[in-house]
Formats: structure tokens, sequence, C-alpha cells
């Protein structure tokens, strides 16, 4: 896991490597430059492109005027510099590196008014107003400059953050800051740029290490993880030699009605493919054919028999995929809650425990539930933003003593210890129906091998994305089936 910080704890860490390296804090200004460079110019390439850097005149000013000066000594002919001067107390760092732009010959604009500025429909802009430090909405001359910028139809590139846009807590509503199509982040991404607010502020963002002590960062107290590959591979355990199915797990599989039986089969089969040693699917007796034609290998429970059955023999019990909501249902779901066996909650089971909030207080420590927007609403109330929603989790989970995977672009999964975990895997061409279910059977297969609650609904989140990711690559619209098929492919990789 990878540390996420707040605006205020990344200018800590500022201060920390500039004392520790130790190294001027110009200098470290100037390696973050070179870093946006290197990567701006991996993506505009051009160098006769007209370009216009916008700087304030505080340290995200200063990175502007030093990125103005290495894309002219790198070769760009066709660069504008824009100064405000709507406060009166520039930074020591912005002072020092307009006088080595000064040197250069670069033309500079001295703005004092708004309306005094010409913006080119061909330029890119680069955003180096105001950065991270801002946490109120814009007001004044700040506001009609953006506002300006953003009605250009110029390609507006931000310098770590965009401006007008909070690194953390609540986006305002509605956004007024810059609209970036591209945002070029120092050495973390910023916490919001996981929400899906986000997107009135930036279509895609870069991060670009410079040069901060890593180990500082990751030992400050954060509330905020972002999930990495390199964990996924630590967390992952080998399948043994002499191991067999018994090794592996047995997963129980509510699901399905007469006519929402696919649910039941994609969520069945995601747990066949993710590993689980035995799966038994305890679906309607007129889905037995689907099941044995489509999934041979998993057994068949019927629905009567559930309440004779030792629950103590499925080390991972899911409910929900298209399961129905009827009196039938509520009576299923009410009995295994009364068990006390951790759950893997999905889809119709979050729906009838919000239509009987009695029910909350029963589910199982140690449970995951995996509500997508609406499900969570309906079962914690109606929310604003995804700020208020994210924290509600949060609270939610310590209080029950469970994971709740809220899903989304970047799924956050709040765990018991008040801790939120975000998911970078996935992309828009898994917008599919059945997705969701996939995801509900690969949790309880990784539950059912031994991994801790927390770690399956991690494993079963990123591996998931990692599955559809590596398919958009060939792939426009990827079927949840297809998704399912192929997660052994995703599987292999990390063995």
């Amino acid at each position: 896991m990878k540390n996420l910080l707040t605006a205020s704890q990344i200018r800590d860490v500022d201060a920390y490597t500039i004392q520790h390296q130790p190294m001027a804090s110009i200098d470290l200004m100037e390696q973050a430059a070179a870093a946006f460079v290197n990567a701006f110019t991996m993506v505009y390439p051009n160098q006769q492109q007209a370009i216009l850097v916008a700087c304030g005149q505080g340290n995200n000013g200063g990175d502007g005027l030093a990125i103005a000066s290495i894309l002219a000594d790198k070769g760009f002919s066709n660069i504008r510099v824009l100064l405000t001067q709507f406060s009166q107390s520039p930074s020591a760092d912005y002072l020092l590196n307009l006088e080595r732009l000064k040197k250069t010959n670069q033309p500079i604009v001295i703005l004092t008014n708004t309306s005094e500025l010409e913006f080119l429909r061909d330029e890119i802009v680069i955003d180096a107003l105001l950065g991270s430090g801002l946490n109120k909405p814009l007001s004044g001359a700040y506001a009609a400059l953006v506002s300006a910028i953003n009605q250009s139809g110029a390609t507006i590139v931000s310098v770590d953050v965009p401006t007008g846009f909070s690194s953390e807590g609540e986006i305002q509503a509605p956004y007024q800051g810059i609209k970036a199509d591209l945002t070029i982040s120092f050495q973390l991404p910023k916490i919001n740029f996981f929400f899906p607010e986000s997107a009135k502020a930036l279509k895609n963002f870069n991060v670009v290490p410079i040069g901060l002590n890593e180990a500082y960062i990751e030992s400050l107290p954060s509330g905020w993880k972002l999930i990495t590959n390199q964990w996924v591979r630590d967390a992952l355990k080998p399948r043994e030699n002499f191991s067999h199915k018994g090794t592996y797990g047995h997963v129980l599989m509510l699901a399905g009605n007469t006519e929402t039986m696919g649910a039941a089969l994609l969520a069945t089969g995601a747990a066949l493919h993710s590993g689980a040693g035995l799966v038994t699917a305890c679906i309607p007796q007129s889905g037995l054919t689907a099941l044995n034609v489509s999934l041979p290998e998993a057994m068949f429970l019927n629905r009567e028999e559930l309440k004779q059955t030792a629950l103590n023999k499925y080390q991972a019990i899911a409910v929900g995929p298209g399961l129905g909501v009827n009196k039938e249902q509520t009576q299923m779901l009410d009995y295994l809650l009364t068990q006390s066996q951790p759950l893997v909650l999905d889809a119709d089971a979050l729906n009838i425990i919000a239509g009987n909030k009695h029910l909350l207080e029963k589910i199982p420590s140690q449970s995951i539930i995996t509500p997508h927007l609406k499900e969570f609403d309906r079962l914690f109330g109606e929310h604003q933003n995804w700020w208020q929603r994210v924290e509600t989790a949060r609270q939610k989970a310590k209080a029950l003593h469970i994971v709740i995977v809220l899903k989304n672009q970047y799924t956050f999964m709040a765990l018991p210890t008040g801790e939120v975990c975000i998911n970078s895997t996935g992309n828009p061409a898994m917008a599919q129906g059945g997705m969701g279910d996939v995801l509900t059977g690969m949790i309880a297969s990784f539950m059912a091998q031994g991994y801790t609650c927390e770690q399956a609904a991690i494993l079963g989140v990123y591996l998931h994305g990692k599955t559809g990711d590596a398919l958009a690559e060939n792939h426009g619209v990827i079927a949840a089936s297809t998704l399912s098929k192929s997660i052994p492919k995703t599987l292999r990789e990390y063995h």
C-alpha cells in the first residue's frame, strides 16, 4: 500500500526533504519543474507549439517560471509567460526563478486586469496559478482569469493540481476552477483525484516523482491508502505442491431467481475462475439445467435444504446477485445473518437490508458488502457528494466491523480500522451489466481460500480491474462473462 497525503502533509514532506537531503528549496522546485517538463514533452513534443505559462505569485507560480525556462532550454521557441499580480506577497523562490527567466529573454506579460489578456485557441496553457494550497472557492480576479482560460478553447495542462481544485475534502459544487485536459502531479496523486466529481476539473492525470523522501511519506499517519501492484503480488499465495480442492476452500453462492439466473452463473463462475476449490450454487431448481450446462464444475444446493445444511463446511458465503427481494429471499438472508458467519453481501441482499434497516446491525463481523452508489445511499441515507459518502463508509465500516466496497471507477474500500483503500485498476470498457456479480464471486473465492476479509476485498477489486485493463487493450467493450474467464490469466502473472 502507498500512503496518500493531504496538501499540508505534502508540504511537510517538502520541508523534511529539504532539511534532510540537504538541499535548498529552489533546487527541489527545479527538480519538480524538470520532472513536469519530461512528462509534458512526452505528450506535447512539438517545439513550435504555442505555449502560455500562467503563473501565480506563490510556489506553484515559481514552478511555472522554472518550467518556462526549462522548456526554452529544450528548444521550445513559442512561449509566453503570464505573471499575475493579484496578491502582494510573492514567494522567495518565485522571485528567484523570475530573475532566472528574465535572462532567457522569454516574452513576459504582467497581468493586472483580466480584460487585458488575449488567449490563442491553438495555445497550450500551462496552469501554474495557485496549486494545492487553496482551501476556499475562487473569487475576484483569479475567478475571472480561470473563467477566461476555460472559455479560451486552449488545451490546459495543470501543474500539480488544477487551480481552484481542492486536494482533499468536499469538491465545490458547482465547480468553478480550471478544467484541465491533463494534470501532472508531483510525487503522489491528490486524494480528490479519485473522486467522481474530479471529472469536472481534470480529464487525465499523471504522477511524476520529484525526489521527495519516500520513507518519510510512508511514516506519516494517513487514513488513505492506494493499492499497489507490489502489495497484491506479495499478498497472493502460490498454489503449493500436494494441495487439493479442500486446500482452497468452499464457496456457497446464494443467488439467482427465475428470470435472473445469469447473475448467479456469473458470480459462481467467477468464484471458480478465481481459484476456489469448491463452489456450491444455492439457486432455484429451475436454474439447475443452466448451471450444469454452463458450469459443470459447480455443485447445487436446493433452496429448501439451506436451513438443514451445516454452514460451517463453507469457508465463504456470498448472497445477493439476482436473488430477488420477496418474503422468501428476505427470510433466507435473515437466517444467514443470525449464523455469525462472515458473509459477502451484494445486490439484492443489500436491497433487502435497505428495506429492513434493523438487519444492518445483524451483519456478522468481518463481512464484506459491495454497494454501488444507489445501493449505498439506500442503506445509509442520501449524500450530497462522494466525500460525504466515503466518510460515512469509513464510519460504518468501523462501527459494524465490516469491509465496505463502495464501487466506482476508482473503488473505495472502507476497512474496520477506519482506513480507506483506493483501487486504481479498471476502466470505462467495463461499464456493463454483470461486472458486480463477477466481483462478488471473486471476493468470495479469496475469502474461501483463507484470506482475511480486508485482503479478500482488496485482491478481488484490484484483480477484477486488472483483468479488465488487460482486456481493454484489445476490446472496445468487455462483457462480464469474458472478464470472468480471463481471471486465471491475470492470476498466472503473479506466480
